[in-house]
């Protein structure tokens, strides 16, 4: 098992999943867990958990979700026009 560590940007409002409802545009730290697939020639990653960390005044809120729906919603993201909720169909 392998974690990796990076910071992503939403232009606009977003939503991972219907569980944690619609997160504002900004910065974002994101921990994304990877099990190890061996091979005989190589060896690979499978990404198993996502986690992104959602900062308000006063508290931290770490999140839970399936790494596809991070790139879904980053995929939305970089279609969606500036300040545009990609999520909301407007």
């Amino acid at each position: 098992m392998r974690t990796t560590k990076s910071t992503i940007t939403f232009r606009s409002p977003f939503s991972l999943n219907s569980d944690v409802g619609e997160l504002p545009a900004g910065t974002y730290d994101v921990e994304i867990d990877e099990e190890e697939i061996l091979a005989v020639s190589h060896t690979g990653y499978r990404r198993t958990a996502a986690y992104i960390y959602v900062n308000s005044p006063g508290s931290t809120r770490m999140l839970v979700f399936d790494p596809a729906q991070l790139d879904a919603a980053l995929e939305r993201d970089a279609q969606a026009p500036m300040g545009v909720d990609p999520s909301s169909g407007h």
